[in-house]
């Protein structure tokens, strides 16, 4: 008699496979909200700072 190989539902494999992401992640970043996605800045503008901006103009 055959003997059929359990099978991992592939929505518990998703499961898993975030899971691990999660726990990865928080390895990496520590605990708390980190934000996901930020604006990315054009490397073209200049930014000055708040503090330094207006301190040449004398």
């Amino acid at each position: 008699m055959k003997q059929h190989k359990k099978r991992i539902a592939i929505p518990d494999q998703l499961l898993a496979i975030r899971k691990g992401n999660r726990e990865a992640e928080r390895e990496i970043l520590g605990d708390g909200f980190h934000v996901r996605t930020r604006i990315v800045r054009s490397k073209k503008r200049y930014y000055r700072k708040r503090k330094h901006r207006g301190m040449n103009e004398e």
